[in-house]
């Protein structure tokens, strides 16, 4: 078998021997023709295969070496069919890897329910595809006792999207005295710990004299980088265990171990066909470029301000089924005014932010004014529908919303959901969704902008995936301008908490017990802030609130201070208190709003704007963030 290792690093005109480059950061093979062949033919002979779970296991090789939409035509029809639970799994598992997140629901409806003959299998799929929907059914299976195997498998979900207890809990499982609760826990460390556990791996590995358990603690080792795990993952591959055998060929693309390609490709005859299908894998996965390390930050001004379209502001971001992620915005055209003239733009990305398609035009201008303050959301039905206010005047501006049946390709007819006269602000990206399904649309009313500016927050609300829509019976009022901009949340009692803009230096907040119909006397958050937006969002994996606005207040000065820094705070107690986490921007001669928050997979996903580049003009920046640097300092 003819392969290349690539390297980028040239001494003295000599290139560097195969265990050199790998320590420079070598790590990505390039197979020749006739091995790929061989490869992909193992795993389709698999895929066909009566044996399920190699089959399964050939249909993930198969993704990772990109023939994902074979694999989806594949499996698809057997979902329907399939009965037991644990298959389910297994399928479902599958399609999400290979592109179609939508199945990611079936995992967590497995999880959720009463039935516990899928559960371990369900947590532990969504561990692997890293998915954890909303987070519920993932916590708890991790804070109910009884079932071990389900609380590692939980544990390994959560820790892989940021839950630090969860990662001391799989770190602590490694000194069990049960050995199959360190194998596993060892096992989920290979792939989601740090550097900084492989003192711990090797101190195990004498706690047992069983091959099997230390292969899994020695795979995991190699996974982390481990010298010593390395070389017994190379020594494991020949070993006369077949399972043995199966998972260190797993392994060696988690390693990116390019020095047992040779082995590896001996393996493709190997007479056990899981061992075959695995090392076909790891050829595959060692033959593409390594994945981004899951700490990156990703940070980019993507949608940057020019003096034709000076303001582009008002965001909201989604993931789609297909794992791009859509970004809406609202592009001014010749001032920055709110009443200048303005449409929604969007742009697509398939590598998490890191690039992205041209920008193209979601919502034209239909207003007398303009169209702006997009927000996507996916509803319980799995459409997606693109909200958006049209302003026709000083005294009626209006909020619309056009859903999609096909993944934000097409949008149907718009339908009106402020169903009363008036000038009625929503703020891009805050539509929420409730447990229940009802939607709830937080909106700040005045009769006439201009002449009155005077607001009172409120909610319209639908039960029925935003056909039709009416009004709360309650409003939050305040002195000066009033209560504006508001944020609605649902708490973990039932309750709907609302964030308000104010001009007191400080947030305001309200409840309501009826969800969203009356709401209470408008009191302080305890943080304060100037006269702008604040955004709240509960993290999945903790079940923690996240707060995004600016941490300053200058009384007397216009809308109470300049908009910077743009800080995080956490609340483990439903909004009662807050602690500071972080600043996601400092710089004092820019300004930072308009926030959209969503959890995409094991990141925070937001959109804000940023002023500049030029005086006066507003650009919007994306940001992607691991969930587990709102808690870097708690770890």
């Amino acid at each position: 078998m003819k392969f290349m290792i690539r390297i980028g690093l040239v001494a003295s005109g000599i290139l560097l021997l195969p265990w050199l480059a790998i320590a420079s950061g070598a790590d990505t093979i390039e197979l020749d023709s006739e091995t790929h062949k061989q490869c992909v033919k193992v795993l389709r002979t698999g895929l066909h295969s009566d044996d399920f779970w190699p089959s399964i296991h050939a249909a993930e090789g198969l993704t990772l070496g990109g023939y994902g939409e074979e694999v989806i035509q594949f499996l698809q029809p057997k979902l329907n069919t399939e009965t037991d639970d644990q298959r389910r799994c297994g399928i479902a598992r599958e399609l999400v890897r290979a592109g179609d997140r939508q199945y990611a629901r079936i995992l967590l409806g497995i999880l959720a329910g009463s039935e516990t003959h899928g559960h371990v299998h369900a947590a532990e799929s969504l561990y692997k595809v890293v998915e954890i929907g909303d987070g519920v059914a993932m916590r708890n299976a991790f804070e109910r006792d009884g079932n071990t195997q389900l609380k590692l498998m939980a544990a390994g979900a959560l820790g892989r999207c940021g839950n630090a207890e969860a990662m001391a809990y799989l770190r602590q499982s490694v000194r069990n005295d049960d050995p199959e609760v360190r194998r596993i826990a060892a096992w989920i460390l290979g792939r989601i710990g740090a550097r900084t556990d492989i003192s711990t791996l090797k101190k195990q590995l004498h706690r047992s004299d069983e091959k099997l358990l230390r292969a899994y603690t020695q795979h995991s080792l190699a996974a982390l980088g481990d010298t010593d795990g390395r070389e017994a993952l190379a020594a494991n591959l020949t070993d006369t265990d077949p399972a043995i055998r199966t998972y260190a060929a797993t392994f060696a693309g988690d390693a990116r171990a390019v020095e047992v390609v040779d082995t590896l490709t001996n393996m493709l005859d190997d007479s056990h066909p899981d061992a075959a299908i695995r090392a076909a894998q790891s050829l595959l996965v060692l033959s593409s470029p390594a994945p981004a390390d899951s700490a990156e930050e990703v940070s980019q001004l993507l949608y940057r301000a020019t003096e034709s379209t000076p303001r582009y502001t008002e965001g909201s971001i989604l993931a789609l089924n297909n794992g791009e992620l859509l970004f809406a915005v609202t592009e001014f055209q010749d001032t920055t005014s709110d009443f200048a003239k303005a449409r929604i733009v969007g742009r697509r990305s398939s590598d998490g932010g890191r690039t992205w398609s041209e920008k193209y035009v979601l919502q034209e201008n239909t207003g007398g004014m303009n169209v702006m303050s997009a927000t996507l959301r996916r509803l319980p039905n799995n459409s997606i529908v693109m909200f958006y206010l049209q302003k026709n005047s000083h005294s009626d501006l209006r909020l619309y919303e056009r859903s999609s049946n096909n993944e934000a390709a097409t949008f149907g007819e718009p339908v009106r959901v402020t169903c009363d006269d008036g000038y009625h602000v929503v703020n891009n990206d805050r539509i929420t969704v409730l447990k229940s399904g009802r939607l709830l649309a937080p909106a700040a009313s005045t009769p006439d902008v201009q002449k009155i500016n005077h607001f009172v927050s409120h909610c319209y609300i639908s039960d029925d995936n935003g056909i039709t829509w009416h009004n709360g019976q309650g409003h939050v009022d305040a002195e000066r301008r009033g209560a504006m901009e508001p944020e609605v949340i649902e708490l973990n009692d039932g309750r709907i908490l609302m964030l308000i803009r104010t001009q007191f230096g400080y947030i305001g907040k309200s409840y309501s017990k009826d969800f969203g119909e009356t709401w209470s006397e408008m009191t302080s958050l305890g943080v304060r802030g100037p006269e702008a937006p604040a955004t709240v969002r509960r993290i999945p994996s903790t079940g923690d609130l996240l707060l995004i606005w600016n941490n300053c207040y200058s009384e007397g000065a216009d809308h109470g201070g300049k908009r910077t820094p743009l800080t995080a705070a956490i609340s483990r107690d439903e909004g009662q208190s807050w602690t500071v986490v972080g600043d996601l921007e400092i710089d004092p001669q820019k300004t930072f709003s308009y926030t959209s928050l969503t959890f995409v997979r094991d990141r925070a996903v937001m959109s804000y704007w940023e002023s500049g580049p030029a005086p006066g003009q507003l650009s919007c920046r994306f940001r992607s963030l691991p969930v587990a640097w709102f808690y870097k300092d708690r770890e």
